[in-house]
């Protein structure tokens, strides 16, 4: 069995109400065939109180080992460095300081969430908590840990981003490193577990096919592609949000609402309107990731260009249009 212990810090919770969400099998289910027994979880334990206090206790004494510690949300530092913002009921302690001391004592830690791993919706807006993410503060290394910190594995903090995250990013990296499967090499330049880091979310997006026309919608209801004009940053946004879709069938873009990189960090604070594409000379700012604007320029143009009057036409439509034209085979 391997002892897991989750901590809910400053954030919304809703990246547990995402994990609950995990199907096929069931959250409790896998757990138990993982061998993965939760010492606590505020949402999920009964424990409370003086039982939860036990439960830490033992582990900072070392009478219980802690395998895998997982933070869900930023972590409040103020004020002034204290975390005195963010208290651990009943403990008389910062949220802060518990999980500085059980992380030195686990052997991993993951942080669950944008929030946790960058900062996230947690910090923006001028940051009063001055909250930070557990080992990154933004895009930039060292958090409340170092950026050399460590757990006993040897790996840094595992940052399982997005907004909420994914149940199955969460359950996949859970089994993984219960197993022994998640390594160095397995994790991207913002500790991002690869097996979802190394797809993009326009990858199997359902608006592919007006993207390759650079046909765009102009209002949120309608089906064209979203980047041209409001705001769909999916060509440059990791995630196989679209691969695997959220509950079975939904991603963002499915539900015709532009990517904003929710597993990046600073993706919280882009300077302008979610659905709005920010332009240059009449070209969007933000290019597909590894395309020069030269090419991207051309591209557009040629695509524009041979756009089919069908794609066209229900680019700009909230339903189809114009459907496929028939295709008779030659006698």
């Amino acid at each position: 069995m391997k002892n897991v212990l989750w901590l809910q810090a400053s954030g919304c919770g809703g990246c547990t109400m995402s994990l609950l969400c995990a199907e096929d099998p069931n959250l409790m289910d896998l757990f138990a065939g993982e061998g993965l027994n939760f010492l606590w979880h505020p949402s999920l334990s009964q424990a409370t109180g003086a039982e939860v206090r036990a439960i830490l206790n033992r582990i900072l004494n070392g009478e219980e080992h802690l395998d895998i510690l997982c933070i869900e949300g930023a972590i409040a530092t103020g004020p002034r460095g204290t975390g005195r913002y963010q208290m651990m009921a009943g403990t008389g302690r910062a949220m802060l300081e518990w999980v500085r001391d059980l992380s030195a004592l686990a052997d991993n830690v993951v942080a669950v969430g944008t929030c946790a791993a960058y900062g996230g919706v947690t910090t923006a807006g001028g940051n009063p908590s001055d909250a930070v993410g557990v080992q990154f503060d933004g895009q930039h290394a060292g958090g409340i840990l170092d950026a050399t910190f460590r757990a006993k594995s040897g790996l840094p903090v595992i940052n399982v981003a997005g907004c909420p995250t994914h149940p199955n990013w969460v359950t996949e990296t859970l089994m993984m490193l219960s197993r022994g499967k998640l390594e160095a090499d397995d994790i991207d330049g913002f500790a991002r577990p690869r097996f979802y880091a190394d797809h993009l979310v326009h990858h199997a997006c359902p608006k592919n096919e007006f993207y390759e026309y650079k046909a765009s919608a102009r209002n949120l209801s309608e089906m064209g592609c979203m980047m041209e004009n409001l705001g769909c940053v999916g060509t440059q946004a990791v995630g196989d949000c679209n691969i695997r879709p959220w509950n079975g069938g939904g991603s963002c873009t499915r539900a015709g609402y532009p990517c904003i990189n929710c597993t990046a960090p600073e993706f919280e604070e882009p300077k302008h309107a979610f659905t709005e594409t920010p332009k240059f000379a009449g070209i969007p700012v933000g290019l597909p990731s590894d395309m020069p604007k030269a090419w991207f320029m051309a591209l557009a143009s040629l695509s524009k260009a041979a756009t089919p009057e069908r794609i066209g036409t229900n680019a700009v439509s909230d339903r189809i249009r114009v459907p496929p034209s028939l295709r008779r085979k030659k006698e």
